[in-house]
């Protein structure tokens, strides 16, 4: 049984690689896929991709509107989301016990690792991805910890030494690299493995990018610097903004921003005028694609940026912007914060700064628009970065973990 009651994000894309895997390889089991019914309505692709494999034993099992109904919502306080956890812990253990599950893989094993302590005992294994390990983040070269950052720090090592202790755990995937030494050393029951943050390369042409630059309407020749995905605080857009006033001028003449994804109602009024403001004051060239972009559009995007953004604000975990722009070969300008940072400096991605100062966002778009003969990227190390990343490789090791 694979666990997910998310929708939006990884989530989909997972269950999309993992289920072509098992069809491709025709595994002798039954595979139960239990999601919120809100995934039946949105992710239509991934649901015809299970009928595609009929013959491998593939369903769908939606909770119900009630069950949903009664989850204390996501946005709330502490208290909260632990009640929520607890709640969806129950519903993994009833569904497991309903269709006599011989094991569970949690998609985003991090929520539930209090319920783990402290809840029920499941009635199979369980098998999780954890998302979010941050209490290794000191041995990063770059990264600045505050006092909260080790307040969690503890609180995540005393709460997986005793996770560790739940005789159902069998393996906990890790798409933090770096992490699983670390993680296997708290104990020596559990397997712990790296996994694969999945990407697939698709093929752009030329013309396809062409024609994208006229429907955005790209002036001449300047050069995209892309900025994508849920354009929010947390992405680092406004102290993206506020760094392009210091810019030299024929820089701010050479560069057209694509800020290309979805905005919430909180962040729509803010985001228009603050644009407008750096607008009026710089040479800069502002498009916004304030719209959800279907998932054959995003490497044309990529495909046609010289530089992708990724100021992220204090991000913990992976980026999939990160692979997305080694697949397409394009240098990076990331936070150089946790995860992230790291990844940048061991695969040579781009430049890493620190992305809660304008002025190094700056200084750093100078470096990646004017590029001299020391390149602080290396395409060569991007596409080892993109194959080690695989979809393949990720269904591979989550199958051979769980079987």
């Amino acid at each position: 049984m694979l666990f997910d009651l998310s929708i939006n994000g990884h989530h989909p894309i997972y269950i999309q690689h993992l289920i072509q895997w098992w069809g491709k390889h025709q595994l002798p089991f039954d595979l139960d896929i239990v999601v919120s019914p809100r995934f039946i309505q949105h992710h239509t692709d991934v649901i015809d991709l299970a009928t595609k494999y009929n013959h491998c034993s593939i369903q769908f099992i939606p909770i119900s509107e009630q069950e949903e109904n009664e989850f204390k919502p996501h946005n709330l306080g502490p208290l909260q989301r632990m009640q929520r956890s607890f709640q969806e812990w129950n519903l993994l253990c009833r569904y497991a016990e309903k269709f006599k599950s011989d094991h569970c893989l949690i998609l985003y094993f991090d929520p539930y690792q209090l319920p783990l302590i402290l809840a029920e005992r499941s009635p199979c294994p369980i098998s999780g991805i954890y998302f979010r390990p941050t209490f290794h983040y000191q041995n990063f070269t770059q990264c600045r910890l505050t006092r909260r950052d080790r307040i969690q720090q503890v609180r995540e090592k005393l709460l997986l030494r005793q996770v560790f202790r739940n005789p159902q755990l069998k393996t906990l995937f890790s798409l933090d690299p770096f992490a699983v030494k670390y993680l296997q050393k708290f104990q020596k029951k559990v397997q712990v493995l790296p996994l694969a943050d999945p990407i697939v390369e698709a093929l752009v042409s030329s013309k396809q990018i062409l024609q994208l630059r006229e429907r955005l309407g790209v002036e001449g020749n300047r050069q995209i610097a892309l900025l994508f995905g849920a354009l929010t605080g947390r992405k680092g857009i406004y102290e993206t903004l506020d760094a392009l006033l210091d810019l030299p001028s024929q820089l701010q003449s050479s560069l057209c921003i694509v800020l290309a994804g979805q905005v919430n109602l909180q962040d729509h009024k803010r985001l228009v005028a603050k644009i407008a403001e750096i607008h009026s004051a710089s040479a800069v060239q502002i498009i916004s694609q304030f719209e959800f972009l279907i998932e054959s559009e995003v490497p044309v995007y990529f495909q046609m940026a010289d530089i992708v953004l990724a100021p992220y604000q204090h991000h913990v975990g992976m980026s999939g912007i990160l692979l997305q722009a080694a697949v397409a070969g394009k240098p990076v300008l990331s936070s150089n914060f946790g995860l992230m940072g790291e990844m940048v400096k061991k695969y040579r991605l781009g430049l890493a700064i620190d992305s809660s100062k304008p002025s190094e966002i700056a200084t750093g778009l100078s470096s990646l628009l004017v590029r001299n003969n020391a390149k602080p990227f290396d395409v060569v190390q991007m596409k080892i970065f993109a194959q080690e990343n695989s979809a393949d490789k990720f269904a591979r090791v989550i199958f051979d973990g769980v079987l």
